[in-house]
């Protein structure tokens, strides 16, 4: 059995949705709720020693921090999340840091409350978002102009940097960010989006119902 603790928003989770999805292995969800801080309590601690999700139970071990995992999956089940050649993984990883490590922390619903309730109300949540993700998705956008840039981020295999990008362009949207100035970045993400793997990992399908 593989457990998968997620929260349906969560950018990190959404990441190994997909993955497990594009794998094609049977998971089980077991929701996390970052509102009523769930991932605070005692036994989810003793899974994931940070409180934070996703947490990732497989081959009775039990692993945290998706770009790991992610990683973790590539290797045990030749998934092809990155490339063979050292170039190649290389610059999977960068584009796939600028958006998990550079992005996705800053924007962060812990980060931004922070920051919002230190503002004394002269900030807004998307005030925030919009101080970062604009100029970081842009640079991102800039590094997809490359010709090793294909279908894909890299060539015209989804790799871990395709993984990272939806949900991150995902969030965008979500906080209204205009994604017309990023037109490549825009084409991968309406391939990616059309896979079915990838389409049954999005939030608005996996999002309580009650």
């Amino acid at each position: 059995m593989i457990v998968l603790h997620d929260y349906w928003r969560s950018s990190a989770a959404y990441r190994l949705r997909i993955a497990l999805n594009l794998l094609g292995l049977d998971y089980e969800r077991a929701p996390v709720d970052l509102l009523a801080g769930a991932h605070k309590a005692p036994d989810y601690l003793a899974l994931n020693k940070q409180g934070l999700v996703p947490t990732l139970e497989i081959d009775g071990k039990v692993f945290t921090q998706s770009l790991a995992i992610i990683e973790y999956l590539d290797e045990t089940h030749g998934a092809g999340f990155l490339p063979q050649d050292p170039l190649g993984r290389a610059r999977v990883r960068t584009l796939s840091y600028a958006i998990a490590m550079d992005i996705h922390p800053v924007c962060n619903t812990s980060v931004a409350r922070f920051a919002t309730e230190s503002s004394g109300g002269d900030l807004d949540t998307k005030d925030w978002m919009h101080a970062f993700i604009p100029e970081r998705l842009a640079a991102v956008d800039a590094m997809l102009g490359d010709p090793a840039t294909g279908r894909f981020c890299h060539g015209d295999a989804l790799t871990m940097a395709d993984i990272c990008l939806v949900p991150q362009v995902y969030n965008a949207k979500r906080w209204e960010v205009d994604l017309a100035p990023l037109p490549r970045l825009g084409a991968i993400v309406a391939h990616l989006e059309a896979i079915d793997a990838v389409a049954a990992a999005h939030p608005d399908r996996v999002k309580p119902t009650d």
